[in-house]
């Protein structure tokens, strides 16, 4: 599954950025977030708890950073299981100055497996866009500003 799209805060780039590779930020933001540790340098280990449609459960799962290039990009991969299946997946994000604050634009790919993948490709594909709404809006909450899909 691919997903890619825009998101304008209101806060500076590099307020963004810093937010993005901030442990105790990122676990306040992203749905469903238990845990969130810094493991080593530019990786971390997260405990989740994400359902998508009537499939529920715990999730372990390694985020790695890479390709940092403050303020304007990061890569990032995951690779995650728990009870009901598997998530693997990549991604980037391009920070750019726009309007008031910052834009930021990400794509990636997402792999699933096991009970999960038999909710069907569209549910998985409705969660992700919903936890990815959620996710901006606590960010902006975090940074300062109202969020506003840009697309």
């Amino acid at each position: 599954m691919k997903l890619s799209g825009t998101h304008q805060l209101s806060a500076p780039r590099e307020r963004i950025f810093d937010a993005l590779t901030d442990p105790a930020v990122l676990q306040k933001c992203i749905p469903g977030c238990e845990q969130l540790d810094k493991k080593g340098e530019n990786q971390y280990k997260a405990a989740l708890a994400i359902g998508v449609g009537p499939i529920k459960g715990k999730f372990s799962a390694t985020v790695t950073l890479h390709d940092l290039r403050r303020p304007e990009h990061y890569s990032l991969s995951v690779d995650g299981a728990g009870q009901p299946g598997f998530v693997k997946g990549s991604g980037r994000l391009e920070f750019r100055e726009g309007g008031q604050g910052t834009i930021v634009a990400y794509s990636g790919e997402v792999n699933v497996g096991g009970l999960l993948a038999s909710v069907g490709q569209r549910m998985i594909q409705a969660t992700a866009n919903m936890m990815i709404g959620r996710f901006f809006s606590a960010l902006e909450n975090e940074t300062g500003g109202a969020s506003e899909k840009a697309s």
